[in-house]
């Protein structure tokens, strides 16, 4: 059966968890005693997980390792993982792990034989051998592997574009009765007799041409007025709209959980662990 490296099998694991890592996570044995680092982890093709890759810090001779899941106990309020009975011997005893290498049957018994009961007399068959045959190793004891999540309220903003009204900008006629005056001239004939100043006197017959049908002619004007309509434009309207910006605040009780921690008994809890613990 194949296995996978976390990221290679659920690139998006930490939402999966909720946003937990295991990467990362120091590796405590029972007495507080800091032996790795967890590095990764391998799951099998149904996503249950097999092994924790282990950076061992027994010495300065470092290696990783696999440490089966179920020899382990995954504390994410303190960020610890926790491995039961861990000795140096069984350190020593173990295959290095690469990443180059292929975990497959034969190097997984060899892990598993460091970790086995001495005395099993027990026999595997690689073609019929289940995780289930070494269930004290890959079995997830819920008991020691329970997860407290502790919940808090938040105010969240966030903002709705509503209409909240509307201008219409529109024209139209209206009629009134304009007035314009215009002077205009008009021409007329003006005749008049004026009598003579020397009445009587004789005039000379031979001076004197008689004439029938002498006309004078005067031509005789007048100006009319011419009204007519014309447009112009009388102003501009500029239609436009302008944001405003301002700043609502809004307040609320919002609900946090914290951690209670009530010990029983003489357990080896440390300050430090309690620190760690009122941090997270």
């Amino acid at each position: 059966m194949p296995l996978y490296k976390l990221a290679d099998f659920d690139p998006n694991y930490r939402d999966t968890f909720g946003g937990d890592d295991i990467k990362g996570l120091p590796l405590y044995t029972q007495g507080q005693n800091r032996v790795g680092t967890v590095i990764d982890a391998l799951v099998d093709p149904d996503g249950r997980f097999r092994y924790l890759v282990i950076d061992t810090e027994f010495d300065a001779n470092r290696k990783k390792i696999l440490l089966p899941i179920g020899l382990t106990r995954i504390d994410y309020n303190v960020q610890r993982v926790y491995v039961d009975g861990l000795s140096r011997e069984q350190l020593q005893n173990l295959p290095e792990y690469r990443d180059d290498i292929t975990v497959d049957y034969d190097y997984e018994e060899q892990v598993r034989r460091a970790y086995r009961t001495p005395g099993s007399n027990v026999t595997y068959d690689r073609n019929t051998y289940s995780y289930q045959q070494d269930a004290n190793l890959y079995n997830l004891n819920e008991q020691n592997h329970q997860n407290l999540k502790l919940y808090e309220e938040r105010l969240i903003a966030n903002k709705n574009r509503i209409k909240t009204g509307e201008v219409a900008v529109g024209k139209h006629i209206e009629t009134e009765t304009a007035r314009v005056s215009v002077p205009i001239e008009k021409e007329r004939v003006v005749i008049e007799r004026v009598p003579v100043t020397e009445e009587g006197m004789v005039v000379d017959s031979n001076e004197v041409q008689f004439q029938e049908g002498e006309v004078a002619r005067i031509e005789i004007y007048e100006e009319t007025p011419e009204i007519h309509k014309e447009a112009f434009v009388r102003e501009e309207v500029h239609v436009k709209k302008v944001v405003e910006q301002d700043v609502v605040e809004a307040q609320d009780t919002i609900r946090r959980e914290e951690l209670d921690i009530k010990t029983e008994g003489d357990l080896p809890l440390s300050q430090n662990d309690i620190n760690e613990i009122d941090r997270t």
